[in-house]
């Protein structure tokens, strides 16, 4: 691993310099996950933008969705991946608050734009009259455009307060700049007050959302269980399927990597399961989407014969 003089302008990732036996099938799964992720999430959104039928609330979310995984992958495993093939694990103090303030933003605008997908498909199941009034394209601009500033302020909120922390450490051990490894290197704990700020903004911001879907979800069943034929209620409940797959997906990998009890805390689990939190949801929503959606599929059926 390469240390430069200039440390104290900047951090040195441990990244997975400890693990040099695996170094060579990292960079194969580094690559292979990426490549993976931005062919299928702009298949996605490529498909979205040229089939017409498509432009539909439920299909411009998803687009956004694409947008927001593609950007979630982009943020760390092209540094690690060159962290990994050069040895050079270096990044600049500001390069690693932006890499801080982007991965909380994106990571947040995930579970905000499930919310509104969520409240999209409770929509369609609960009011399919007024479906196209209530989630009509301002409604829609409306709802992700405030969904980026709360996330943004709220990622600024941690960018400011960890750029005017005094550190006494230098080495991160994570293989891009955390929340959780960022605040390890601080010479001192927060005050109290400091401590219930953040706790209060950072549930609103992580719960917020969840309470937003598990009450769309039980208005939807519901809603559901007042149908009088079992077809009508599976034809129903399968206009959501897509869309709950991908939720319970996304908050069992960050239930996995971020509320786990401290007793089973270690840097290598903490690094394994941000791979997999990193990687596999931005990796398999395109695909779950296009498995469990007949319009995507069709859309992809008549794309490719053209190609």
């Amino acid at each position: 691993m390469e240390v430069k003089n200039e440390t104290h302008h900047g951090f040195i990732l441990l990244g997975f310099s400890d693990m040099p036996d695996i170094r060579i099938p990292l960079i194969s799964m580094f690559i292979g996950a990426y490549i993976i992720c931005i062919v299928g999430n702009v298949t996605i959104s490529m498909l979205i933008i040229s089939q017409p039928k498509l432009h539909t609330p439920m299909y411009v979310l998803m687009g956004n969705l694409a947008f927001v995984d593609i950007s979630f992958s982009s943020i760390t495993i092209p540094h690690a991946l060159y962290g990994l093939i050069s040895g050079d694990t270096y990044i600049s103090f500001n390069g690693c608050i932006l890499q801080l303030f982007f991965f909380q933003a994106v990571g947040n605008m995930d579970s905000f734009l499930l919310a509104i997908m969520a409240f999209d498909r409770y929509s369609a199941v609960c009011h399919p009259l007024r479906y196209l009034t209530i989630m009509s394209p301002k409604t829609c601009i409306c709802l992700v455009a405030s969904s980026w500033v709360i996330v943004s302020l709220h990622s600024l909120m941690y960018a400011v307060m960890n750029s005017c922390r005094a550190l006494c450490k230098w080495v991160i051990p994570h293989f891009f700049c955390d929340l959780s490894g960022m605040m390890l290197l601080s010479c001192s704990f927060p005050s109290d007050l400091e401590q219930i700020g953040v706790y209060v903004e950072g549930s609103i911001i992580i719960f917020g959302p969840v309470f937003f879907i598990l009450v769309s979800y039980i208005l939807i069943i519901r809603a559901v269980l007042k149908l009088q034929t079992s077809k009508g209620r599976w034809k129903t409940f399968n206009t959501c399927s897509s869309h709950l797959t991908i939720v319970i997906i996304y908050y069992s990998a960050l239930i996995f990597v971020y509320f786990r009890p401290k007793s089973i805390y270690s840097a290598a689990y903490d690094r394994v399961s941000s791979i997999v939190f990193c990687f596999f949801v931005p990796i398999i929503n395109p695909f779950i989407y296009s498995m469990r959606n007949k319009q995507v599929t069709s859309g992809v059926k008549k794309v490719l014969p053209q190609a």
